[in-house]
């Protein structure tokens, strides 16, 4: 890199972190100044902007405010009081934003429930809440009744009439738009949490995480500073509302500048770029599943010549970065990085590919963020001899960890459940004393500070004595023509130590089978490639587009137990060969040497 690059980098780098904290500089733990007095000041100095847009219809900000006044007056009227939860349960709209931004003025807390949960994983996440009262979209009703309560709460249907729930349009309805005033959240301070927002649950029951008004506002912050919205920006979001990236990241965008959001009830593939022509969309959030799916699709006039100007989210892999950008002509990515209830987060600011964020190590005293050494068998950071951890130097993998203070932003929040808030929480780190959150995250840090993602611990495994990333090998596999998806994760085999690497792959037909073990060996280590190979019609994923590998890693190889064709690497031949269950056999009882 020249002088002058390197210059430019630290430059764009120091710019945008003053930036950031200059809006940041109000925040303080007992400030009340939250979220609701931001639009409020919007709804009387620009009562006229568009604040919402939704299908073929828009709310300015002061009828959202006018609208989340009823929602405010309605909780009163309840005798909901400061400090009580109402769960929502609602497919993205206006009224979900305008229900929060109620309750709020209310003095009160929202719970956002995971749209695809059912049964038991629904009633244990509205149960963790506390909630009394639950907010249900008609849409959702059939869903809330699979919930079996053991002291059912009190359901409200939005939206239409539900036969057994009370209903909430009329309510609304017959409730004043007029401000119920500061009294009602009178004392509500900026480390009071303003949700619950929850774990996929990727793997058991979710985790309600605590999201107090500050980290709201920090994270709100830190976007803008980063991508410089204006009132003018239109910002489109595909994403759910009751995730932390969809529900928080992308309407700070709007609502900090007085801007635009642009609501779609799901994703849609097929609807993406039309969408954004019509609603003149400025910029737009994404998960990198989101961008992958777009890259699959036939190319489209519409793909090119939007008004796009930036885009941010996390998950956008290195493989697929630059195409992604050539193709649909996006002037600037901000990749980011953070967790729902954890304390580190990063922005790219300068879109380096395939980084997640950058803390220069002047910097290091403001974003204390490290990677230390792991060892991936127990599941632990491994510490050297005088009990500390011991921190990776340029390029090592090693769990990413943040140092927890009281400073804006460095704090840990934590779970409704201490006992697992404390799983999270490493002592001991860099000193006697001092305690860290566990980010979950395998990265490597590179000498000028950037951060790469490499892993979710647990996805990692060993095998052949070596530590085998599944995101490595799924970008291997994402370059192969003909395979659309890829989920990587590790098969026990009975008598071997470590797991074996399996793929469960969506193909088309540009797939070819007998071309693949060239391509990954030019590409990974031995032990690295994939052993079994299972092809699906589809990938399993979350709301929130993360890969479910649970019940792969549970289904395991039995060819007999499973539908979908399944492929050995066969070590003779060297090629993949159809698995039937007189082979599968001699692998589990040690005649065939993998």
């Amino acid at each position: 890199m020249s002088l002058a690059a390197a210059i430019r980098r630290e430059y764009v780098y120091l710019t945008h972190i003053a930036r950031t904290l200059w809006m940041l500089r109000r925040l303080g733990p007992h400030s009340t100044r939250t979220i609701v007095d931001i639009v409020e000041d919007h709804a009387r100095r620009r009562p006229g902007n568009i604040a919402l847009v939704w299908q073929d219809s828009e709310m300015t900000y002061a009828q959202m405010d006018a609208r989340a006044n009823a929602y405010a007056h309605w909780a009163l009227a309840q005798g909901i009081r400061r400090g009580d939860c109402v769960a929502l349960l609602m497919e993205n709209r206006p009224d979900y934003i305008c229900a929060w931004l109620g309750l709020f003025k209310a003095g009160l807390e929202a719970a956002l429930i995971n749209t695809n949960l059912m049964g038991e994983g629904l009633a244990h996440s509205i149960a963790l809440s506390g909630a009394r009262h639950v907010i249900v979209g008609a849409e959702l009703a059939a869903q809330i009744r699979t919930a079996l309560f053991p002291d059912p709460p009190m359901l409200w249907v939005e939206n239409g009439d539900v036969r057994g729930m009370n209903g909430l349009d009329a309510a609304l309805a017959a409730m004043p738009q007029t401000s119920p005033g500061k009294a009602p959240r009178e004392g509500v301070t900026l480390k009071d949490r303003a949700f619950f927002i929850y774990t996929s649950g990727t793997t058991g029951l979710p985790k309600a995480a605590n999201f107090t008004h500050m980290r709201m506002l920090f994270m709100m912050s830190g976007f803008v500073g980063a991508l410089l919205p204006r009132s003018s920006d239109r910002i489109y979001n595909p994403l759910p509302l009751y995730h932390s990236t969809g529900g928080v990241c992308a309407v700070g965008l709007a609502f900090i500048p007085g801007g635009a959001l642009i609501l779609k009830r799901k994703f849609s593939v097929h609807e993406f770029w039309p969408d954004i022509h019509k609603y003149r969309a400025t910029m737009f959030e994404y998960i990198g599943e989101l961008c992958r799916y777009l890259l699959n699709q036939p190319e489209s006039p519409l793909e090119k010549g939007h008004r796009v100007r930036a885009i941010t989210g996390n998950g956008l892999r290195p493989e697929i970065w630059r195409q992604f950008q050539a193709r649909f002509a996006i002037p600037r990515i901000v990749e980011f990085y953070g967790a729902t209830e954890g304390n580190v987060s990063m922005l790219n600011y300068d879109g380096t590919v395939g980084s997640v964020g950058r803390v220069p190590e002047y910097l290091e005293w403001l974003l204390p963020t490290r990677v230390v050494r792991f060892d991936v068998e127990k599941e632990m950071p491994v510490r050297g001899a005088d009990g500390l951890c011991i921190e990776c130097g340029p390029d090592e993998v090693g769990e990413a960890v943040g140092r927890i203070s009281t400073r804006a932003g460095r704090g840990f929040e934590g779970y409704s459940d201490k006992k697992a808030s404390e799983k999270k929480v490493l002592r001991d780190v860099m000193q006697k004393g001092d305690a860290w959150f566990r980010t979950g995250d395998l990265m490597r840090r590179d000498e000028h500070g950037y951060f790469y993602f490499v892993d979710r611990i647990g996805d990692t495994f060993r095998w052949k004595g070596e530590n085998v990333a599944t995101g490595e090998v799924s970008e291997a596999l994402a370059a192969v023509p003909g395979i659309r998806e890829a989920n990587v994760y590790g098969v026990h085999v009975p008598g071997l130590d470590g797991r074996a690497g399996m793929a469960a792959m969506v193909v088309d037909g540009d797939f070819d089978m007998a071309a693949l073990p060239a391509h990954l060996a030019a590409r990974l280590p031995h032990y690295a490639r994939p052993i079994f190979l299972r092809l699906s019609p589809a990938i399993d994923v979350t709301g929130t587009f993360k890969q479910r590998k649970v019940d792969l890693v549970k289904d395991g190889f039995d060819p007999s137990a499973i539908a979908d064709p399944i492929y050995w690497l066969d070590p003779d031949r060297g090629s993949y060969e159809p698995l039937s269950a007189e082979r599968y056999a001699d692998i589990c009882e040690g005649r065939v040497k993998l």
